[in-house]
């Protein structure tokens, strides 16, 4: 798209409806997303909020003790708002006709793509679900061509084909079926959420006292939490000598447990940028593809919180209020999409994907380059610790990226940790970033996470003439 004559959101628009296709264990148009753009022209920043919505029906007990159907059904489906995102950020900032967007993802869901390696683990992972009659591996070829017929339809009619016409009333049909409530009024009714990017930081302990900030009166939590008296009064209360049992550091409610995304981060030669975490949820969202449009289902409605949940292993506390399911509401979320600016100059780009580990990695990641002084790629590459607050156990990453390369917490801090009294666990998983950065000649570093055999990827102009690096 950028050869092309596109910018970074016409990049960002067909590479989400790429990554639908190629990837769709992870994201989709049948699912959410959070998206932050900077125009370079008025350097104005907005963020695009597509995450899903619970349906009109939905109330807070509906669940029941069958808490499983929060997850694995389709009444575990949100109301999908990525199609919508993706047509309103386009409509703002977009050069491209939107219908050139869809070609490469129509091309590769009729035509057929390669299964990569880490698509096969997690179909693999996944055959209880039975999306499919027989389970593709690694190195095969998959078609979805009914996706490639509602994407040819939604690049003619736009969203309103899938918000308000016949395609929308085939997926609802296929969603009621299947057991699921989401209704054609629903979809009517979804709206993207477009605000001014706010900054601010959170305490992971204390945020599962937030919530949608239209159901949800968040103002005395975020004052709080910026106020200088509490972080004077948390500051109090680090040791640098010793860790403490959970309930020290102010957890109320049963943290929060999303799962995996997709991210990526584009900057194009006028220095407009995009940053965008999409998800479905857990890998293939609810187990389950409407028929009708090959679109597969989110199960955003498990990262709600539920009163009839109970507390699983350490984690006794109850669950979050301020997260309970409500018509129209949407979930809590660690999507963390990042552009980072310095004197109002770019010098980064940033997100991750990886459910509850974005945070973290995303802060480790960001405190490695620009307050560690580390290149680009070793601060991406930099083993990483995960911590949940409950259960108070530090996870630290040991495991053999797909490139062979070992990633492995280094001894010296292993013990420095045991030393302050932390129980640790070595895990093979974690949340995958991306990274740009630009120096102040304006020079750009793209590091891809090679943990799972990430790279990135550059249009350079030479004469007029672009190429691919």
């Amino acid at each position: 798209m950028l050869i092309k004559g596109g910018n970074a959101v016409d990049a960002a628009v067909a590479t989400c409806f790429c990554l639908g296709v190629v990837y769709p264990m992870s994201s989709g148009i049948g699912g959410g997303a959070f998206m932050v753009v900077l125009d370079s022209a008025s350097s104005k920043a907005q963020a695009f909020n597509s995450r899903e919505t619970a349906p009109s029906a939905a109330s807070k007990d509906m669940y029941g003790s069958n808490i499983k159907n929060k997850s694995e059904c389709a009444i575990s489906m949100g109301v999908p708002g990525e199609i919508a995102r993706l047509y309103e950020a386009w409509s703002i900032y977009g050069k491209l006709d939107w219908a050139d967007l869809f070609q490469p993802a129509i091309k590769l869901a009729r035509d057929g793509f390669v299964v990569s390696h880490f698509l096969g683990l997690g179909i693999n992972k996944t055959k209880s679900q039975e999306m499919v009659m027989r389970f593709l591996g690694a190195g095969e070829t998959c078609y979805n061509r009914k996706l490639a017929e509602t994407s040819e339809i939604l690049a003619n009619e736009g969203p309103s084909a899938f918000y308000n016409g016949e395609l929308g009333k085939n997926f609802v049909k296929d969603v009621q079926e299947a057991g699921g409530i989401v209704t054609e009024e629903d979809l009517k009714n979804y709206k993207v959420d477009i605000t001014d990017v706010v900054t601010t930081n959170h305490m992971l302990a204390y945020r599962m006292n937030l919530g949608d900030p239209k159901f949800v009166d968040i103002t005395k939590y975020q004052a709080e939490m910026l106020s200088p008296s509490f972080a004077a009064e948390i500051r109090r209360n680090i040791s640098d000598d010793t860790t403490h049992p959970s309930k020290y550091y102010l957890p109320e409610w049963s943290q929060l447990n999303d799962h995996g995304t997709s991210h990526f981060c584009v900057v194009d030669k006028d220095r407009n940028v995009v940053s965008v975490t999409a998800t479905i949820n857990h890998y293939f969202g609810a187990g389950l593809l409407s028929p009708s449009t090959g679109i597969i289902l989110n199960n955003q409605m498990d990262d709600f919180s539920a009163p009839s949940e109970k507390p699983k292993g350490e984690d006794k506390l109850p669950p979050a209020p301020s997260n309970f399911i409500e018509p129209n509401k949407r979930p809590l979320s660690s999507m963390s999409p990042l552009i980072i600016l310095k004197e109002n100059q770019l010098v980064g780009v940033l997100g991750a994907s990886g459910g509850i580990n974005i945070i973290p990695a995303v802060t480790q990641v960001f405190l490695n380059h620009f307050i560690i002084r580390m290149t680009p790629l070793s601060a991406v590459k930099q083993p990483r610790v995960y911590h949940k607050v409950v259960p108070n156990v530090v996870l630290y990453e040991n495991w053999t990226a797909v490139t062979g390369e070992d990633i492995q917490l280094s001894q010296d801090n292993i013990s420095l940790l045991k030393g302050r009294n932390h129980v640790l666990n070595a895990t093979a998983a974690g949340a995958i970033c991306q990274l740009v950065v630009q120096n102040k000649l304006g020079k750009l570093t793209a590091v891809s996470d090679p943990r799972k055999g990430g790279r990135p990827a550059a249009v350079k102009f030479e004469s007029s003439h672009p190429y691919i690096m």
